[in-house]
């Protein structure tokens, strides 16, 4: 009778170990961390928090790679230290990440960890900068047409100035980055044989605390000789407006402004006739890459670029808009 019980005993205790063990080891993801069979788990791996369009960027992220959607993410910002972003990067292929998303700081130095989540069989998609490294290496972008932004607001400046003698300075974005690269290049094909003079250009690394300092040194340097700044982002613009009305000069009229983002304070500024004209540069990238990334991981395949459309605004046209926007 007693034996009867402990073979009873033992039979239970193997089932109840067998059942553990088939739940333990029974989720589908290939390779991540998400612990379910619909689960996604993505590394996303942002530049910072350096401007008003990067957060904007970092929430639609977050909103379409939520739990609700699918998805389990790893959130890291890297300040906008490149090295702190690779590191972020391997990071996520040692966590065994299902795929990883990338905003890249700058373009270059990305082939030897991009080879490493290859070899680990992660893939990486893009989102709103690209690199210099061999397209083999991530599976698809999700970003705008920077240098069509350029293109815009330099087209903008030249129907506007360029027919007369003008006095041009530049805030850049981060240097090395897809963004700053790109739209320069635009802006400068634009005013290319105008009688547009750039006096200066200097980066303000995308944040509006740089744009104010080296508008100060641009105004000590030149005064009311500047007639036009280009400014790569909004915010870069705004802290060069503080400067300027520091300087006791008008934004929008003794300096004309003209900047890239369509962010909530640079349309502000743009409907107040403080800014004279923008390009939209749209941040809400997020439902777009988590498709891809579904698509992705699921073995589909799917296009090597996805270009989101910008938009441009006038003070009058900012003005029709700015309540409706959402960002």
């Amino acid at each position: 009778m007693r034996m009867n019980k402990l073979v009873a005993s033992f039979a239970l205790v193997s089932a109840v170990a067998l059942t553990a063990t088939a739940c333990a080891g029974g989720g589908g993801n290939t390779g991540g961390t998400g612990g379910g069979d619909d689960v996604i788990t993505v590394g996303f791996a942002q530049t910072g928090s350096e401007s008003g369009w990067r957060s904007a960027n970092t929430e639609s992220m977050k909103e379409a790679f939520s739990a609700e959607n699918g998805f389990d993410l790893i959130f890291n910002a890297a300040d906008n230290k490149p090295e702190a972003q690779i590191a972020a990067v391997r990071s996520f292929i040692n966590q065994g990440v299902d795929a990883i998303v990338l905003a890249p700081i700058v373009s270059d130095g990305w082939d030897d960890v991009l080879q490493e989540a290859k070899d680990a069989g992660i893939p990486v998609i893009l989102e709103d900068r690209t690199v210099s490294a061999s397209d083999d290496l991530y599976a698809s972008w999700i970003g705008l047409d920077f240098e069509k932004e350029g293109q815009t607001a330099g087209a903008w400046v030249a129907e506007n100035f360029g027919s007369t003698p003008t006095n041009l300075v530049v805030l850049e974005g981060t240097t090395g980055s897809s963004a700053a690269t790109d739209r320069q290049t635009g802006f400068d094909a634009a005013i290319e044989g105008t009688d547009i003079s750039v006096l200066d250009s200097q980066t303000g690394n995308f944040t509006r605390a740089e744009g104010k300092t080296v508008m100060e040194g641009f105004l000590q340097k030149f005064g009311s000789e500047i007639n036009v700044l280009f400014a790569h982002n909004d915010d870069m613009g705004l802290g060069a407006l503080d400067a300027i009305k520091a300087a006791g000069l008008t934004p929008g009229k003794d300096i004309s402004i003209v900047t890239i983002d369509a962010v909530k304070d640079g349309m502000t500024a743009l409907a107040d006739g403080e800014f004279n004209f923008i390009v939209e540069c749209n941040p809400l990238l997020g439902e777009k890459t988590a498709e891809v990334v579904k698509s992705v991981v699921a073995g589909e395949s799917v296009d090597k670029q996805y270009i989101v459309e910008d938009q441009s605004f006038t003070p009058e046209q900012a003005k029709e808009v700015l309540d409706s926007r959402p960002y």
